[in-house]
Order: C-alpha cells, then structure tokens, then sequence
C-alpha cells in the first residue's frame, strides 16, 4: 500500500498548498520546499488538492495521466474505465491512452462527458482506428510500438484488465520508473499496485502528480535535517 500523505492544508489567502509543517507546494515544479512565512488554511485531501493545482493554481500540471486497457473488456472493466475518465476529466488532469475500443473508448466516453482532453495514440496511420470519443487522435503508424510511447509520455499509468498488449505496457511503464496502477483484473505484476476502487485509484494518481509518495518530501526533509 502506498505510504500515509502527509496532512494537507490550503491557504486560500495566500493561495497555496502546504503540509502544515514547513514545507509548501511549488506547482511550477510540482514539489516541495520551505514555505517563506507562517501559513494557516484548513485541511484538504489529495483529490481535492489536485482539482485546486488543476484548475485554480494559474500553473496546472500537463503531463497526462495514462489509461491503459484491453481491447476485449468485461462490463466491470468498462464501467471502471468510463468511471475513471469521468474523475480524471474532473479533476482537471489529460488521458493518454491507445484511442481505439474497449476500455480505451470507455475511458474516452468518460472524459468526453465531463468535457476533458483525452488524446490517443493510434497504432495505424488514418484517424478512422480511432473510437468516437478520443479528443485528440493521433495516428501513429508504428504499431504496438505506440505502447512504449504511451507509457514513457505518461506521468502514472492506470491499467484496467487485459492482456498481453497490456502487459507490455505495464512492464515499459515499470522499466521507464512510472507508477502503475491496477484495477478490475490488470496484470498482476510485482510493482503494480491494484486498487479496490477508482475512487482508490483516482487517490494515487493525485499523490503521485503532488508527490505526495513520499520521495519529494522526504528528499527535502533529510537535506534539512
């Protein structure tokens, strides 16, 4: 399981996101350093921190979220994807995913319904491999080779089920150093964290876009201490 978030606090006065011990978000860089002056602020979970950078801040961060799925999915793995398309258009954050079906057009459907960006990778060379919803579809003419891109471009990966072709996703995304995250039977593979919910799920993605897992803080901390 991921490691404890450190508590959040927002100050909206001064319009910034801190850990009430010091340290305050830098959303140009997506870290933390020492906070120049006292702050106050009420507490803010994760989720709700990611949707303030996304959509408030004036400095959102850009790189997408990747989805990652098969092209053969059951009903549960459709809804999941459409699911967490919806929270990631919701909370102000870009989907990269393959654009074509199954779980690929579910999650576009989902962000298309919150009015979000997703773009999507084709492996062929004409827009018509892309499904209806995909915003930006981006024909490729490389094949399963746009798996690897797919999984170095994006910032964290979410899988949802499938198979072989992703598989070779997950295990780019693990060798590129990228977390992944596994939901409704995605690839059991030592690194991969699987998630009950997408509620779960959505949780990680904005821990990791905060850099709320640990490194960050603690990089900062230990060169302070």
């Amino acid at each position: 399981m991921p490691t404890p978030a450190p508590t959040l606090f927002f100050d909206r006065p001064h319009g910034c996101l801190h850990d009430g011990a010091g340290l305050v978000f830098d959303p140009s860089s997506l870290g933390w350093g020492a906070a120049a002056e006292a702050l106050a602020g009420d507490a803010i979970g994760p989720v709700a921190a990611l949707r303030w950078l996304q959509k408030e801040s004036g400095t959102p961060a850009r790189q997408p979220v990747g989805v990652i799925g098969g092209h053969h999915a059951t009903h549960a793995q459709l809804a999941a994807a459409r699911l967490v398309g919806e929270e990631l258009a919701k909370a102000g954050l870009t989907v990269l995913c393959g654009g074509r079906r199954g779980v690929m057009l579910a999650v576009c459907e989902g962000v298309a319904a919150h009015g979000g960006i997703s773009v999507g990778l084709l492996p062929g060379e004409t827009l018509a491999d892309g499904n209806p919803f995909v915003t930006v579809p981006i024909p490729t003419g490389v094949g399963l080779a746009r798996n690897a891109i797919i999984a170095r471009g994006a910032l964290c990966l979410i899988a949802i089920g499938g198979s072989h072709g992703t598989l070779s996703e997950v295990a780019f995304g693990m060798q590129f150093g990228k977390r992944v995250f596994g939901l409704e039977g995605a690839p059991h593979v030592d690194g991969v964290l699987h998630l009950p919910t997408v509620d779960a799920a959505i949780d990680a993605v904005a821990r990791v876009v905060l850099a709320l897992d640990g490194e960050s803080v603690l990089r900062y901390a230990d060169a302070e201490g």
